[in-house]
């Protein structure tokens, strides 16, 4: 007898279709898995059969033939597990109902016949829902993160049995649906503006990086309070929307680092890799395909401590990501595209030794040290940051003095009316912040007065500056002026625009 159950696979973070086909025939007792299956999923013979008896179901001593379609696609995982399970049971009559062709059906088996947890819940079911598929049926470790999608009826199982019984007849009730608002409120950072000390100057650039989604490099001595500056960026960001919530959920999902206690991803991501990480581990890539750093960064911040110290052939990938703010991981089976689309913040010392034009320190790098040490971030990858700002060592006053300086909470309330400026400028454009402006909104939103137009003139000539550079340095200064409330760009927002090239200069 044949049965056909309904499942999803991924591709990257786009699911698509696939039929477990099963047909049980008379003849020698065996077991045959077509359809491009990985190894994992071959391996659902031995999982399936224990499955099966330990539930107290039977496994067909027949021969039985597995067919995964469409046959031309790769399939990868152990979500494969229930619907094969389902479809055998079909085939040989211990399911009697045709209630299962109701269901998309996905789920790893343990042995003992318990439903595990399944990588990429979200996007297969998002991707499933798209094409019309409005009931499920999944591990109840999944639960959580299935809760948050509205329009479907997810039915979360514990076991194989409790599949089979629904399935039979048995009614259950589907899963409830979560809210992100109440999920949002139990969640937060354990860092604010407020502990970090002096820096004035520094706090100033991130708040106008953040304002417009600017990247960031900070130079200085070591102990100045970078790393510090650059953990309190997320706390000063805009609460994530709901849509940017399911974006980065989705990439976490993939990637199997999602809390299934929670669900979802409440805040914004922050994602500091070890300076010995790889290319692959970086822009994403190995046998899989997977993302990496600069994706699960998307919406969030990429935090890149000691800048000079990573290979420079991680530090060439960014370049891509950066401008185009989305990365293609090509590999010769497959291509996949990732959202990248990322707050760059890096820091580095000034030199070797870190004290290169400190006020305290005594710096004992040659002229010839510190220019091979600057030199290990190329000219392109620098023009591709906006503002690149000094931070020195804070005098014992600053450390110790009882002022208390402002908290995240008040710097993040002027950076979200400057984003609504933006939100309102950009509604028809496609983008959000002014970090993403093309040629033609640079052209249409950042004219500038004479005044503004001969200082940017000089800058262009003096600093020696790229186009790139020059645009970077435009919309810095637009941010600056939605910062003053200004519709106008004018000669002081280009001047403090200018001010935040140090490596330019």
């Amino acid at each position: 007898m044949l049965a056909k159950v309904k499942s999803f696979a991924l591709d990257g973070l786009v699911g698509y279709a696939v039929d477990a086909e099963v047909d049980i025939n008379s003849g020698l007792p065996g077991y045959e898995l077509v359809g491009l299956a990985s190894t994992a999923t071959k391996e659902s013979k031995e999982r399936v059969r224990s499955a099966l008896k330990n539930s107290g179901l039977l496994y067909p001593m027949k021969k039985v033939t597995v067919n995964l379609a469409p046959a031309d696609t790769k399939k990868e995982g152990s979500q494969f597990d229930l619907p094969i399970a389902v479809g055998i049971l079909a085939a040989t009559e211990q399911i009697a109902s045709k209630r299962y062709k109701d269901y998309v059906i996905i789920g790893e088996l343990g042995l003992d016949g318990k439903l595990r947890h399944v990588n990429g819940i979200m996007p297969l079911l998002l991707s499933a829902y798209q094409e019309g598929e409005t009931k499920f049926i999944i591990p109840l470790d999944n639960a959580k993160e299935a809760s948050f999608i509205e329009g479907i009826e997810v039915y979360a199982m514990e076991r194989l049995r409790d599949v089979v019984d629904f399935l039979s007849g048995v009614e259950y009730a589907p899963g409830e649906t979560s809210s992100f608002v109440s999920t949002c409120q139990n969640h937060g950072y354990g860092i604010d503006m407020c502990h970090v000390k002096g820096q004035s100057v520094a706090k100033r650039a991130l708040e106008i990086a953040v304002s417009g989604g600017h990247n960031v490099l900070m130079i200085g001595p070591p102990g100045a309070g970078k790393t510090m500056l650059a953990k309190c960026v997320p706390t000063i960001m805009p609460d994530m929307s709901f849509a940017e919530a399911v974006e980065v959920t989705k990439i976490h999902s993939v990637s199997g680092i999602l809390d299934p206690g929670v669900g979802i991803v409440t805040t914004r991501p922050f994602r500091t890799p070890h300076h010995t990480t790889t290319v692959p581990t970086l822009v994403g890539g190995g046998n899989k395909a997977t993302p990496g750093e600069v994706s699960l960064a998307h919406n969030g911040v990429l935090f890149l401590d000691e800048m000079p110290e990573y290979s420079r052939r991680a530090l060439e990938t960014l370049r891509q990501p950066i401008e185009d703010r989305h990365v293609t991981v090509a590999r010769v089976a497959r291509s996949v595209e990732y959202p990248a689309n990322f707050m760059l913040i890096a820091s580095m010392n000034p030199c070797p030794c870190g004290n290169y034009g400190s006020r305290t320190q005594v710096c004992k790098c040659s002229p010839s040290q510190i220019h091979s040490y600057i030199s290990k971030l190329s000219g392109p990858l620098m023009d591709r940051i906006d503002l690149q700002i000094e931070v020195d060592s804070i005098q014992y006053d600053e450390f110790r003095g009882k002022e208390t300086p402002e908290a995240s909470a008040v710097v993040k309330a002027r950076i979200n009316k400057v984003r609504a400026i933006q939100a309102e400028r950009f509604k028809n454009d496609g983008i959000r912040t002014n970090a993403e402006m093309g040629s033609a909104q640079l052209e249409k939103y950042c004219a500038l007065d004479k005044d503004g137009e001969r200082l940017l003139e000089k800058a262009f000539e003096k600093l020696n500056l790229s186009a790139r550079g020059t645009t970077r340095i435009l919309k810095v200064a637009r941010t600056i002026a939605d910062i003053d409330g200004s519709e106008s760009i004018l000669a002081k927002h280009i001047a403090e625009a200018i001010q935040y090239r140090g490596l330019d200069r």
